[in-house]
């Protein structure tokens, strides 16, 4: 990122010497810890697999449960940053086991209610829980591993968590089908419970010899903690970086993708469902391969994530101003290059790490964290409404022109996150620069005083 030459912040990772190679107990609590993020992802997809279940139980329509998402969606991101402020107080061993116990209250509450208000707390409590996993799991490999091998652990934890999501898709739709509604919540809230009870009894928040870095402190400092992580250039980059990446393909993921595929394209649902499928199998091969460009060029990660963002607008623009339907090599083209946005997503993390102080870690992973969901909902909501005004029908009347001139908005948030990335990244370079420079002049002056 900076310029060559220039010294990594003081209370960086990059800062230190890299620590020795991580030792065997550090790979057996990143493991409990994935396994807990990856419960966690299981809790959240858990009820969009269970729509056709759900409609019939709670006597409610499509429509409504789409709110469900947008709720959840909501959650989660409202509470990423009083969740990273908490998370440098207590640790990463009790936001992982508190936010699975929450999981699994709402999966049994979900379970016995038969009422849309009661299943909407239900939901709300998944969302709170599912805010606490993800970025203390992050602090989990900035503390027990070194620097170099962060980035790449980074990716490779969120790809992995995504083993949550097919334990929902199958298993989960399995057991729904042979036990029925009440029994597979219950079992999905018995996978909450296991998941608090391995966290509590294995993880712990550092390695035994490292400086203390989780202090007990109150309201007044967690606040200055939060705000010193804001005002870092490089928590803003973050944040910036995982707003512009991160949107596009969740919202197609997560929601509108489908349907346009299946209602707008005209594309089978086999053929949809394997498109989905590819999105997540290219997100595998590429997560890591981003994960290593984060350790080796450290100070170039923009560029990646700019070549993501550009990716992304010119394969939608392919898409969008193709007359008719689009061929399926062009929407193939679309899904690899959406595959790359939640990896890209990921660099935004690094720079959270990378330019805070470890006792600050967790709010600005939080604030980065912030970015994309934000993002995601406010595209998700857009879609909908753009697409409710351009149809009077229900989802199956959208044609494919209301389909795009919905996408269409995204174009609104990649100007908006560019704009965010570019003057952060200049901020941060112009940081480093006033670190570096007194040094840097110095032997610029001796230079020429010698000729």
């Amino acid at each position: 990122m900076g310029k060559r030459g220039s010294r990594p912040k003081a209370g960086s990772p990059h800062a230190t010497s890299a620590r020795p190679a991580a030792p065997r107990r550090a790979w057996l609590i990143l493991a409990v810890a994935v396994l807990a993020y990856a419960a966690a992802v299981f809790q959240r997809t858990s009820l969009g697999v269970a729509e056709v279940e759900a409609q019939r139980r709670f006597h409610t329509t499509a429509a409504v449960l789409s709110l469900f998402v947008v709720l959840q969606l909501a959650v989660y991101a409202g509470m990423q940053i009083p969740v990273g402020a908490l998370l440098d107080r207590v640790g990463s061993r009790r936001m992982i086991a508190t936010g699975a116990l929450v999981m699994g209250c709402g999966q049994l509450l979900l379970a016995t209610v038969h009422t849309v208000v009661l299943a909407v707390i239900a939901r709300v409590l998944v969302g709170g829980g599912d805010a606490m996993t993800f970025i203390s799991v992050l602090r989990l490999i900035v503390m027990w591993f070194p620097p170099q091998n962060v980035p790449v652990l980074y990716q490779s934890t969120a790809i992995l968590g995504q083993l949550g999501q097919l334990s929902a898709a199958y298993p989960l739709v399995a057991l729904l089908q042979s036990e029925g509604w009440s029994t597979s919540f219950s079992i999905a809230a018995l996978v909450g419970l296991v998941a608090a009870i391995s966290a509590a009894s294995w993880l712990r928040n550092a390695p035994p010899d490292a400086p203390a870095t989780v202090v007990p402190v109150g309201a007044r400092e967690l606040l200055v903690r939060l705000v010193h992580a804001w005002r870092e250039p490089g928590t803003r980059l973050g944040m910036w970086t995982h707003f512009v990446t991160q949107f596009s393909g969740t919202v197609f993921a997560l929601l509108w993708g489908y349907p346009f595929l299946v209602v707008g394209e005209r594309q089978s649902k086999t053929a949809a469902g394997l498109l989905l499928t590819l999105l997540v199998l290219v997100a595998m091969f590429v997560a890591p391969a981003l994960g290593k460009i984060t350790a080796l060029w450290p100070r170039r990660r923009s560029i990646p994530v700019l070549a993501i963002v550009a990716g992304s607008a010119f394969a939608w623009t392919l898409v969008l101003a193709w007359p008719g339907r689009a061929p399926l090599a062009v929407l193939v083209l679309l899904v690899v290059v959406l595959a790359t946005n939640g990896p890209g997503s990921m660099m935004g993390f690094d720079y959270a790490r990378t330019e805070n102080a470890p006792d600050r870690v967790g709010s600005a992973s939080g604030i980065v964290n912030v970015g994309g969901f934000s993002a995601s909902l406010a595209t998700i909501l857009l879609v909908g409404v753009i697409l409710s005004l351009q149809s009077s029908g229900g989802p199956g009347s959208y044609t494919l022109g209301d389909f795009k001139l919905a996408f269409a908005v995204q174009y609104i948030f990649w100007a908006i996150g560019l704009i965010g990335v570019l003057r952060s990244r200049r901020r941060l370079r112009a940081t480093r620069s006033v670190q570096v420079d007194p040094f840097h002049h110095a032997i610029v002056r001796r230079w020429r005083e010698r000729r």
